[in-house]
């Protein structure tokens, strides 16, 4: 399941980034955004969602959604 299918306000554990763009993984990487670290749809706009990191908040793209695996 990836992040566009998330119920909102609900925490999940990211599994994996699915991406073979270097330069998206490193993005995501910069917000804090892999593996084992917890993430919540704050709420799904459209053309993406608005998600929470750590103590950050974040507007994403479908495209980072989608390769973001929850």
């Amino acid at each position: 399941m990836n992040l566009t299918e998330a119920i909102e306000e609900k925490e999940y554990i990211i599994k994996a980034i699915e991406t073979d763009d270097e330069e998206l993984n490193s993005f995501l990487f910069s917000l804090g955004c892999y593996s084992g670290e917890s993430i919540t749809v704050i709420s799904h706009i459209k053309g993406g969602c608005i998600v929470s990191i750590k103590e950050g908040r974040y507007n994403i793209d479908n495209e980072l959604a989608e390769a973001i695996i929850i």
